[in-house]
């Protein structure tokens, strides 16, 4: 919900927010595409959804930068430690000259993705890139900083992926179909220097008008491309390894030291040299996944960025690696809490079991022993001490039936497995002895204990299709759902099961009934089906979506969520209905991990887990509100203002102004002191700001009437209010 205010003056920037945050990983797990510092201290990083770090302390901490995008952002520049470029898909260009305390969109004149950026000084720059899929490239100039770009070439036939300047006139651009591009005239003239169809090349850096360096990969073989030129490009030679591996990044900091990153095998990939890449060292990064960009400021110190939120440091020129954010190599497929502090996340890493528990609402996660090589896919817990996990063990290849159980909270877990049935994909109890539990390959397979796990017994499923999910309102009536939209029915406990007509061939992944009668069941293709009457009808609540969905709750028969992802937008998906599921809005613009399982412990606390071992929780289920800045009109003091519409129905604007870039926090509290919303909670620029308050969310009412307290924190400023909510 995005509107235009004006008070005093314009307004010409707004974000609108909704309220899930990371946990895990830490700051966040979106990729990161290009890291950029000015000195040992200062750098910036860019990724997914909008994103944009800083940090001042070498990349110990990190602080969100507004971009006022959800654009994907991938390459980033600073020419000092205040004037920077970013950009990214659809031709965006953002400019900052305080250090990123504001960034500024800049007219680009394209809409094809820039894939880098390179400014000599802080007049004189370039963008490339075009349509990686058609083939079109795009090369734009600068000569004021970025107050007008003109296009110097609308077409090589190659999407372009990198450039590089050694100086005002030369440089270089590389990119699909092994193009090396060069001027020595800043652009006005652009040569083909070498192309080869079955190379992707990806970066290229110069050290001097004469030596440099290109890498990528070559998809007819599948091996890493490492190019070098000692006279400006005239020839190159093939520096390659032979290597199966994926190169996205090269760094050199002087003729002879150098550093490649990318995909290896089975892992992220840093390759080192010190003899101007005659030889490549192989160094450990220490992660599975892989690394986009690095930067180093000398021989000693450099920062790798990736996927899923990786930031790598080194001091001792690569030696060693230290892990400052992101990267958790492990998926989550599962979460479960037993109350608003106690919970457990589960899942697998390759091929081995992960299993994480908090008591204190997710502030800290911590690991649970589990030894086997195993699939973790679901876990139901009754109470904080006694829970069941159930999954595919790799181990047992006979069966693949894994159920374990603890009655300590975690702190040990008892393998419960017969070894006669199939793996298990759903469990699900409703005391700490009744429960069943889902899965099979090519036969519906339930099963069924009455004293806690201590004896399983299967029961007739009547298909032969494979069942995901399994959910009971109590110990008689209960439902299952699994492919080809399969859904079962049991009144007597499992005693029968009957089918249900779903009116759709698409898989099922997640079923969720609040009462007897009311339910959802969800799946692939954006399928979401509702029923009223304990499944006698499903009626289609699809949103036209195509993605795919893989777990839905709801906290009564109004409020719900589902939680999945797009594939082609390569996505998480995090769906809200409060009106029982007649509308659908998205949570989440920004978080590219896929989301496989949801869960809220009330209509305001919940947790989402997924790829990358992704965390996200949500403390107020979800509220929205908008935030607006002004460009002129600068104050001489803090100040916090009274909220207007006061009494207010259902939204309200906060105002307030600092006088110089600071930390700001703006947060809600009820009467009792308890946090319920964060509004701001970033490094703002000096300006007068006006903060939009939803309370009803996104369609309805999610905060009772009553006296809530707005607090504003900027740097040593703080002041609070307080305001009415009134029905």
């Amino acid at each position: 919900m995005k509107r235009i205010l004006i008070f005093f003056c314009l307004f010409i920037l707004s974000n609108t927010y909704a309220q899930w945050f990371w946990q895990n990983p830490l700051p966040q797990g979106n990729p990161l595409t290009s890291i950029c510092f000015t000195d040992e201290n200062t750098g910036w990083v860019v990724g997914t959804g909008g994103i944009i770090m800083k940090t001042t302390d070498g990349g110990s901490s990190w602080v969100d930068q507004n971009s006022g995008t959800d654009e994907y952002l991938i390459s980033a520049q600073f020419v000092d430690s205040n004037s920077g470029w970013v950009v990214g898909s659809n031709g965006l260009i953002l400019k900052t000259t305080n250090g990123g305390a504001s960034w500024e969109s800049q007219t680009s004149g394209t809409t094809y993705n820039l894939s880098s950026v390179y400014f000599t000084d802080s007049n004189n720059g370039w963008a490339v890139g075009g349509d990686w899929f058609a083939e079109f490239s795009i090369i734009i100039n600068t000569t004021d900083g970025g107050l007008n770009w003109m296009t110097q070439l609308s077409d090589s036939g190659s999407a372009l992926r990198s450039v590089y300047f050694s100086d005002l006139n030369n440089g270089w651009i590389v990119g699909q179909n092994g193009t090396i591009l060069y001027t020595k005239n800043a652009g006005t003239d652009w040569e083909i220097q070498r192309s080869k169809a079955s190379e992707r090349l990806a970066s290229v850096y110069f050290i001097d008008s004469n030596i440099g360096w290109a890498v990528g990969y070559n998809i007819s073989n599948h091996t890493g491309v490492i190019l070098k030129t000692t006279n400006g490009g005239s020839s190159w030679d093939d520096q390659s390894t032979g290597s199966t591996d994926s190169y996205n990044s090269i760094h050199f900091v002087d003729s002879n030291t150098g550093w490649i990153v990318g995909w290896g095998d089975g892992e992220g990939l840093i390759l080192k040299t010190s003899d101007s890449g005659v030889n490549w060292e192989l160094q450990s990064g220490g992660t599975v996944n892989g690394y986009f960009s690095a930067c180093f400021i000398n021989s000693n110190v450099g920062w790798i960025a990736g996927f899923y939120g990786t930031i790598l440091k080194t001091t001792n020129s690569g030696s060693n690696w230290e892990r400052l954010s992101g990267e958790n190599s492990f998926n989550l497929y599962s979460v479960c809490f037993s109350d608003a502090n106690n919970g457990w996340a589960v899942g697998f890493y390759v091929d081995s079991a992960v299993i994480f528990n908090t008591s204190d609402g997710g502030l800290s996660w911590n690991s649970q022993a589990y030894e086997n090589k195993a699939w973790l896919k679901s876990v139901d817990f009754v109470n904080s001490t006694t829970g069941w996990i159930v999954g595919y063990d790799f181990e047992n290849p006979n069966s693949y039936e894994l159920i374990l159980k603890t009655t300590n909270g975690g702190a040990s877990w008892e393998d419960q497995s017969t070894g006669t049935f199939d793996w298990l994909n759903s469990v699900c109890f409703v005391n700490e002895n009744v429960g069943w539990a889902v899965g099979g390959a090519g036969f519906g397979l339930i099963i069924k204990t009455t004293n806690g796990g201590e004896n399983w017994f299967t029961q007739q499923s009547g298909t032969t299709e494979e069942l995901a999910s399994v959910y009971f309102v109590d110990a008689n009536t209960g439902w299952a759902a699994g492919e080809n939209g399969t859904i079962l029915k049991t009144t007597n406990s499992g005693l029968s099961w009957n089918s249900q007509l779903s009116g759709t061939m698409n898989d099922f992944h997640s079923i969720f009934f609040t009462d007897s009668n009311t339910g959802w069941v969800v799946g692939y293709s954006g399928t979401i089906l509702n029923t009223t009457n304990g499944g006698t009808n499903w009626i289609d609540q699809s949103n036209g979506t195509s993605a795919h969905f893989e777990s839905v709750q709801f906290t009564n028969s109004n409020t719900g969520w589902i939680a999945g992802y797009n594939a082609s937008l390569n996505k998480g998906v995090l769906l809200k209905t409060t009106n029982g599921g007649l509308i659908w809005e998205d949570q989440l613009t920004n978080i590219k991990p896929w989301l496989h399982s949801v869960y809220l412990v009330d209509s305001e606390n919940g947790w989402a887990v997924g790829t990358g071992g992704t965390i996200l929780k949500t403390t107020n289920g979800g509220v929205t509100f908008v935030d607006y800045k002004s460009e002129v009109n600068l104050p001489q003091n803090f100040s916090l203002f009274q909220n207007h519409p006061n009494p207010f129905n259902p939204t309200t604007k906060m105002r307030y102004e600092i006088i110089n870039s600071v930390y700001v926090s703006l947060k809600i509290y009820d009467v009792l002191g308890k946090e319920v919303a964060t509004l701001v909670n970033e490094e703002k620029p000096a300006g007068n700001y006006e903060v939009e308050f939803i309370s009803t969310g996104l369609i309805h009412q999610t905060l009772p009437s009553g006296i809530y307290f707005y607090k504003l924190q900027a740097g040593s400023f703080s002041e609070t209010k307080k305001m009415v909510l009134l029905r």
